[in-house]
């Protein structure tokens, strides 16, 4: 697919979540989508062209950091609990819960005792967030050693995308392998009839981009409920004998650019 293909059909399909997301409001529907899959694999890009047009009081992004001290004594969903939408609104999970049966796992940051207890608490705490209302969607973003390894050396190359690696990203190289097992256990625990997964092979960034907002899109019973277009804009008010006060008053930025 070409960029100006790419870019037609993005453009259509942001149109078609912008009246999702007026649906969102006006129906007070609640929705989770967790995002998640290997270092690179183009979460954070789908996530971007899926709110760029959307209003961030709707369609909010949780990022959460390693948890602190404190939040280490929690119940372990408790601070994503936090997170959760409000009627009228869509969370979207850069990472998630998923965290302890993947990296935590993987880099020994839990215990096995507490590994196990999350395989089997997650299911449940899925459907609870499920019965209560809430619309849960799940997509794993799977790419392929070599363009992982292309898309790393593409971050370390660029100084405006450099920041998106760290320590433990390029220590995750050298457990691929170990990755791989924990995410297949993983499934096999948390990808249930109620809460499945949906697997979206990434390798072409624009096509995993586009086939997954249009399943999204297909996975929510939203109708058009975009507001009416104002006839006109109403007329600015005259001044009624205001003067404003010499712009030489003011501190302006420097004109660098002209």
């Amino acid at each position: 697919m070409n960029s100006k293909e790419y870019q037609s059909e993005l453009a259509h399909l942001q149109v078609e979540l912008a009246k999702l997301q007026h649906w969102v409001q006006a129906s007070g529907a609640r929705i989770v989508v967790l995002f998640e899959g290997r270092d690179a694999a183009g979460k954070g890009g789908a996530i971007k062209r899926i709110t760029e047009r959307m209003n961030p009081r709707v369609s909010k992004v949780v990022a959460l950091a390693a948890p602190n001290e404190q939040e280490r004594t929690q119940w372990y969903f408790q601070r994503y609990v936090a997170n959760l939408p409000s009627d009228g609104q869509i969370a979207l999970f850069d990472r998630s819960w998923y965290n302890r049966a993947g990296v935590e796992r993987v880099m020994g940051f839990c215990t096995d005792d507490e590994l196990q207890e999350f395989l089997r608490s997650c299911p449940e705490f899925e459907r609870m967030l499920i019965r209560s209302g809430i619309q849960l969607i799940k997509y794993w973003f799977s790419v392929s050693d070599e363009e992982q390894e292309r898309r790393l050396q593409s971050r370390l190359a660029d100084p405006t995308r450099r920041w998106k690696l760290s320590p433990l990203d390029l220590e995750a190289r050298l457990r691929w392998v170990e990755y791989s097992k924990a995410k297949d256990e993983m499934f096999t625990y948390t990808d249930t009839k109620q809460s499945p997964w949906f697997v979206v092979p990434s390798d072409d960034k624009r096509a995993a981009r586009l086939n997954c907002i249009h399943h999204l899109l297909n996975m929510i019973p939203y109708v058009d409920h975009d507001p009416p277009m104002p006839f006109e804009l109403p007329p600015r008010p005259a001044d009624a004998g205001y003067v404003r006060p010499p712009v030489e008053d003011q501190t302006y930025v420097p004109a660098i650019y002209s």
